[in-house]
């Protein structure tokens, strides 16, 4: 299992707005070969900062079957506009 991680910086005033598209591009990640699942946090210290858990069997499910399908392109626009600065994502593994 690999875990997905991204801190997610939503631009000031779009929160309410964003989580609801979230619910939406949700659907299209759960229906993804290789994922398995995935949680979104809300910040208690700062405003408009989530962190978003996705795991996948593999990398690969998310680097490339993932990033690179058309399902990406829907994800991508519903939910990058919101994001100021653009997300750094990282994957973990269990140690």
């Amino acid at each position: 299992m690999i875990l997905e991680v991204a801190i997610l910086e939503v631009k000031p005033g779009l929160a309410t707005e964003f989580e609801t598209a979230f619910k939406t591009a949700s659907a299209i990640i759960g229906s993804m070969p290789g994922y398995l699942s995935h949680e979104l946090q809300r910040c208690i210290e700062t405003e408009n900062r989530y962190l978003l858990l996705v795991r996948w069997q593999t990398l690969e499910a998310h680097t490339v079957g993932f990033r690179q399908s058309p399902e990406y392109q829907e994800w991508r626009a519903l939910l990058h506009h919101f994001y100021d600065p653009f997300p750094t994502v990282e994957h973990y593994e269990m140690a």
